[in-house]
């Protein structure tokens, strides 16, 4: 638990700095005299597309890496293993297969699209790069994973993709890139850059040793592969369908679509400061929960499934709590567009959303590592059939742009739900402690007492006295209360390095 805990607090620091970047980069695209709503609102669907693009082009290919790495690393040398080799392979021909039917469908495309977002009928083939990179990325990012290598793919991902959107921003202000299109284009290859500096690392280091013979592992687990990496893709898949629907309805159905994307993906964008240490406890926890069950430690796996949880809750709610209590202060005092103030709700349920998925731990992860993966299909398509309709009723008739919001709010309650009842069933493991419920309660106290004491203050002044105050009542509250066997140890560690606890 400690190397998990180390590069999880790592992973999560590297992904903060990147979230601030992050943060830098909406400002610019949101202030006035910046970049209009429609641009911003493009970068969002850019994302979104790619994130589809890679969803059905990987083919199952990461989970892949999850599961059988360990079988290829106890039974191969280095020049031997092939795992690797063939989940590019199969990558890249799907992507190739993405493309092919992105150009053929394209005529649909305009159709849905061209009305009220124009403007990405415009760049359309731009996205393909930018679905590309994403693709590769992100298979060489599954298996840097196994390689416990989450700091540097954390750094590329959270850190380096926003430096290099800030850069062009930057020469967007002055004047080295004179008009968006030319900015669009070149944002287009960002994804390229990060899998490219992945690679050179990888194959530098001598982690990567690309051979067309088919391995002995390879022959002897090929019909499970076969049938694992099918399940896997679909149920992935329809995750990925799930979670990007939203800003396409948005952009299809609404009027001044891409302006509607725009002030959605600022309250996207804001709710993933919540979702920051998820990626790197992910990232940190996956090889060590495949090796746990191959050796069959389900205690190992019981430990990290309660510590996940405690340990992403602590951080969701905090974080939550914060952001809502600044939310409208904060986009009255960076003078953002006109507008923008309407994200404040779609963040609300988005951000409840977000506390949902990451208090009920790694459940997908260990779902997906384990002999009963095919679940991770099934609740994905149950997923699917509640989302897509629902998104769509209360977008178009109700609720307009918080529509998907709550709308995903529903379905991702529900879909955590199933797998968490399933989890305790089948293995007997919930996450849940005394300690969760502590959490919980001790953020609404937080919340509740720093909002009522300085509700009259505004602007900067406002917006620090009242993180200064959340901040001390709750991490008092956390070291106090105890509320995770990581935080002493963090705490302690924080004090020695700071000179307040002297070196025992």
């Amino acid at each position: 638990m400690s190397q998990i805990r180390r590069q999880s607090i790592i992973s999560s620091v590297m992904v903060y700095f990147g979230f601030s970047l992050g943060f830098l980069n909406t400002y610019l695209f949101t202030r006035d005299g910046g970049f209009t709503k429609e641009q911003y609102g493009l970068t969002g669907i850019f994302i979104a597309i790619a994130t589809l693009m890679y969803s059905f082009a990987n083919l199952g290919m990461p989970s892949y890496i999850y599961k059988f790495y360990p079988y290829y690393n106890d039974n191969l040398d280095k020049k031997r293993n092939d795992i690797l080799t063939w989940a590019l392979l199969v990558s890249l021909a799907g992507f190739c297969f993405v493309a092919i039917s992105g150009i053929y469908f394209k005529d649909i495309i305009i159709r849905k699209f061209g009305e009220n977002s124009p403007e990405l009928v415009k760049y359309y083939y731009w996205i393909f790069p930018f679905g590309l990179g994403l693709t590769l990325y992100s298979i060489l990012e599954s298996y840097a994973w196994q390689l416990k290598k989450s700091v540097l793919t954390n750094f590329l991902r959270e850190v380096q993709f926003r430096l290099f959107t800030t850069i062009l921003i930057i020469l967007t202000f002055a004047g080295f890139l004179t008009k968006f299109d030319m900015f669009i284009k070149v944002y287009s290859f960002t994804y390229l850059g990060i899998a490219f500096i992945l690679l050179v690392y990888l194959l530098v280091k001598g982690y990567i040793h690309l051979t067309f013979t088919v391995s002995i592992v390879s022959k002897k687990f090929f019909k499970k592969i076969l049938t694992l990496v099918s399940f896997v893709f679909g149920g992935s898949l329809v995750y990925a369908i799930s979670s990007v629907f939203d800003s396409l309805l948005i952009a299809s159905v609404l009027t001044k679509g891409l302006e509607q994307v725009a002030v959605y993906t600022l309250a996207q964008n804001i709710a993933s400061l919540i979702q920051a240490p998820q990626r790197g406890i992910v990232s940190s926890s996956i090889a060590a929960l495949s090796q746990a069950w191959k050796d069959k430690d389900m205690p190992r796996i019981a430990r990290i499934y309660k510590q996940s949880s405690i340990n992403q809750l602590i951080f969701a709610v905090g974080m939550f709590s914060l952001i809502w209590l600044n939310f409208s202060d904060a986009v009255f005092t960076f003078h953002m567009q006109k507008g923008y103030l309407d994200a404040r709700w779609v963040f609300f349920f988005i951000g409840l959303m977000r506390i949902i998925d990451m208090g009920t731990g790694v459940n997908s992860q260990i779902i997906g590592t384990s002999t009963r993966w095919k679940f991770e299909f099934y609740t994905g398509i149950l997923l699917l059939l509640f989302t897509l309709p629902l998104n769509y009723i209360l977008t178009k008739y109700y609720y307009g742009i918080m529509g998907p919001a709550i709308a995903n709010l529903f379905t991702f309650t529900v879909y955590n739900a199933i797998r968490y009842r399933y989890l305790q069933k089948k293995f007997n493991l919930q996450p849940f402690t005394k300690q969760t419920g502590y959490t919980i309660l001790l953020g609404l106290f937080a919340f509740f007492m720093c909002y009522f004491l300085f509700t009259n203050y505004s602007g900067f002044t406002g917006m620090f006295i009242r993180s200064i105050c959340f901040i001390a009542i709750y991490t008092g509250g956390t070291v106090y209360l105890k509320l995770s066997v990581d935080v002493l140890p963090v705490w302690h560690t924080l004090l020695r390095k700071t000179g307040i606890k002297k070196e025992e």
